[in-house]
C-alpha cells in the first residue's frame, strides 16, 4: 500500500525514526484541504512511545479541522537539525514521514496530559505551562495521529 524508499541505503531504522519523532519539536502536518488541494501547516507534536501515536493540539475551528472532518488521512513530516562535516557546506539531515489517520479528541484530562508533555519539549517552567493550559483548555482539541506507515531517511544535500 505504501511505497518503499527507492534508495534503501539511505533508509533509517524504526528506532532512529522514533528518536527523531521524540526529539524534534516541529514538523508539517498535511491534510487534504479545500477543493482537493494539499494543506500543510507547521505543528508542534508529541510522540507517545507507550501507544506509538503522535499528538497535536489545535483550536476548535479552522481549515485544518474542517479538512480532517471530511478526510482523516494525513501525512506528517519532521526532520532533525542536521550537521555539516568540517570543511563541507552540505547539510546531512534525517527526516521522518508518518502516514496515518487522525482521530479528534475532546477530553479535558487527555488534553491536559498531552499538552503538558508537549510543553515540556519547550520549557520546564511548570507554573507557566499550567497557566497556559488552564487559560486555553476550553478552546483546545487534540489530534491523535494513528500511524499506518512510518519511514525515514538520511539525506546529504550535496
Amino acid at each position: 500500500m505504501f511505497r518503499e524508499l527507492t534508495r534503501k541505503n539511505k533508509e533509517l531504522s524504526m528506532e532512529e525514526c522514533v528518536r527523531v519523532l521524540k526529539s524534534e519539536k516541529r514538523g508539517v502536518l498535511s491534510v487534504l484541504g479545500d477543493n482537493g488541494y494539499p494543506y500543510g501547516m507547521p505543528m508542534n507534536h508529541w510522540y507517545d512511545e507507550n501507544d506509538g501515536k503522535l499528538y497535536f493540539h489545535c483550536g476548535r475551528a479552522g481549515h485544518r479541522l474542517d479538512s480532517l472532518k471530511k478526510h482523516n488521512k494525513v501525512s506528517f513530516c519532521t526532520y532533525d537539525r542536521g550537521y555539516s562535516r568540517e570543511g563541507e557546506w552540505a547539510l546531512n539531515i534525517k527526516s521522518v514521514i508518518v502516514f496515518g489517520t487522525v482521530k479528534i479528541i475532546d477530553n479535558a484530562d487527555k488534553i491536559k496530559d498531552i499538552t503538558t508533555k508537549l510543553s515540556h519539549k519547550f520549557t520546564s517552567d511548570e507554573e507557566y505551562i499550567q497557566s497556559e493550559i488552564e487559560m486555553h483548555l476550553k478552546g483546545t482539541l487534540l489530534l491523535q495521529l494513528i500511524p499506518e506507515h512510518i519511514c525515514g531517511k538520511s539525506v546529504q544535500e550535496s
